[in-house]
């Protein structure tokens, strides 16, 4: 466990409080599910959005990386968090956001900000991990682009095969929080 254990329980008591439905819903991997988390409802607030960046600034202080960023949408307000508190630190990390499909318009591009050149060590990052396809979608927009990436890390993890997924590829992924079936919420 990384973080301070004030903040992780503050992000834990966040998320429950403000993001954490119950009903039936669909998952972007076609699952029914009982609840559903809405991690940009917790990063897209003013305590969220420093709680998280915070988080994954120390967690990232070992890695060295280059950049850090995430598939559209769920993970940019936290790159950007991140960046901003990574800057706050004087050690600044730059963002990136890869896009589901490159831009029809304007440069065209998969990858917008400040993914570094080739050989650039980064950090991919997202709100909710459930499948990992999202994930791997931007990790492999990033590899394609010559980077390495050495650290995954989501705000929450359902446990339904991604973080598996993920670790079965080779890549090092952590969560801040996870949930069991029920929608039980604990830090990880």
């Amino acid at each position: 466990m990384s973080g301070t254990t004030e903040r992780l329980s503050e992000i834990k008591r966040i998320v429950t409080e403000v993001a954490l439905l119950h009903g039936d819903f669909t998952l972007s991997s076609g699952a029914k599910s009982s609840y559903y988390v809405d991690g940009r409802i917790f990063t897209t607030r003013p305590d969220g959005a420093y709680l998280i960046g915070k988080e994954i600034f120390e967690r990232l202080a070992e890695k060295e990386v280059d950049a850090v960023g995430g598939l559209a949408i769920g993970g940019v307000p936290i790159a950007i968090a991140v960046a901003l508190v990574s800057h706050l630190e004087g050690k600044p990390i730059p963002a990136f956001i890869v896009r589901k499909e490159a831009k029809e318009h304007g440069t065209r591009r998969k990858i917008e900000g400040n993914l570094p050149p080739k050989g650039g060590r980064v950090a991919i990052i997202d709100d909710v991990n459930t499948t990992g396809d999202s994930v791997i979608e931007a990790i492999e927009a990033v590899e394609a682009a010559g980077c390495q990436v050495v650290k995954v890390i989501a705000l929450l993890d359902r446990h339904q095969g991604g973080s598996d997924k993920l670790r079965e590829r080779g890549y090092d992924f952590s969560s801040i929080l996870s949930s069991d079936a029920q929608g039980e919420i604990t830090i990880d």
